[in-house]
């Protein structure tokens, strides 16, 4: 198919490119609702499609995921032929835009057992890939371009199995370079997640000296006037001057207290 225009150095040889169904085969989907899910025991773990969409990266590490739980125990029996696997890839089919088609990438698996959820297209490559490669390619915009005219619907977009298995998946012969892809974005992540920790923080520190760098004023300046004991009591624009603040005074302090506890 030809070479791709940025590569590693001492790569040279030509990629392979094949149909996604020459590439990967389809496991079985179960087809729970978030109702039947729990959050905190089950049998089996379950990778939610709107989690593939909006919560999980190109690579769904399930040791640090929190994912959902399966209590119905019939269910594991049903699915137990298509229990997810390291390198399996889940793919969302159905969104409300052109997101339908997003995937994640297994790792992490030790012994839990993961099935795919509803409205999801589990994969298994027919061969060996390198980790994490298929989990970027599939959701990069050279793949992603093939599947906006396969989608369907209006307020609601899908795509389906069939039409997937006809998409042209592209990959370098030697694993060795589909490694070194992978850990690239990989490490790219990982910094990107630093950047936003650091850029979060900062966003705090900021929130916390706005609130706290400032006097806090009134509608006017804060004292009231008089020249004889008892004057004071009559000046009724400084009292409301001194009402307001310490309306305000009290506002920022309950802001305060109620953000030390979170």
């Amino acid at each position: 198919m030809g070479k791709p225009k940025i590569r590693f150095k001492g790569f040279t040889e030509d990629w392979e490119q094949r149909k996604l169904g020459e590439t990967l085969y389809s496991l079985q989907n179960n087809t729970l609702s978030r109702a039947e899910l729990s959050l905190e025991n089950g049998v089996a773990k379950n990778v939610h499609y709107g989690d593939v969409l909006v919560k999980f990266g190109e690579i769904l590490d399930v040791e640090k995921e929190i994912l959902p739980m399966i209590v119905d125990e019939s269910a594991v029996t049903k699915y137990r032929n298509s229990f997810l696997q390291n390198g399996d890839i889940v793919i969302a089919d159905t969104a409300e835009d052109e997101t339908v088609g997003k995937c994640s990438e297994i790792a992490g698996l030790s012994d839990e057992k993961v099935i795919a959820g509803l409205h999801t297209i589990p994969c298994r490559p027919l061969f060996n890939f390198a980790s994490g490669y298929l989990g970027y390619y599939l959701n990069s915009d050279a793949y992603h371009r093939q599947l906006l005219p396969l989608m369907q619907g209006i307020k609601v977009t899908s795509i389906s199995k069939s039409a997937l298995q006809d998409t042209e998946i592209q990959y370098p012969k030697l694993l060795d370079e589909q490694e070194q892809i992978g850990t690239f974005f990989r490490d790219l992540d990982h910094l990107i997640t630093l950047h936003q920790r650091k850029c979060n923080a900062l966003k705090e520190v900021k929130k916390f000296m706005l609130q706290n760098m400032f006097v806090v004023g009134s509608s006017y300046w804060a004292f009231g006037y008089g020249q004889m004991p008892g004057d004071v009591r009559k000046d009724e624009e400084g009292l409301d001057t001194m009402r307001n603040l310490g309306r305000n005074m009290a506002y920022l302090l309950k802001a305060l207290e109620e953000r030390r506890n979170g």
